[in-house]
């Protein structure tokens, strides 16, 4: 259950902070909220696939992870990319 090529094309280049941006932070975020989007609605009707549940686990783990570390490099960055994601906290 991954995005499609196009869509994560648009997601980085909507949250990218300069010209061929792939690996910053909110990129990263900003893929991975895509994705755990993408998981849930999935979830929905697979409620008994534990394996990607597991997956999904990990992926918000990691959302979180890279939140906590914009958090602590930049609070401004780090409040624009939750607003913008629509992420709470």
């Amino acid at each position: 259950m991954s995005i499609t090529a196009e869509e994560k094309a648009r997601v980085m280049k909507e949250f990218a902070t300069k010209e061929g941006d792939t690996g910053s932070p909110e990129v990263q975020v900003a893929i991975l909220s895509s994705r755990i989007a993408t998981l849930t609605e999935h979830f929905k009707t697979h409620k008994k696939d534990n394996h990607g549940r597991r997956g999904l686990l990990k992926m918000v783990a990691l959302r979180r992870k890279l939140l906590d570390y914009t958090r602590a490099k930049d609070e401004a960055r780090y409040q624009d990319l939750i607003k913008r994601l629509g992420l709470r906290r």
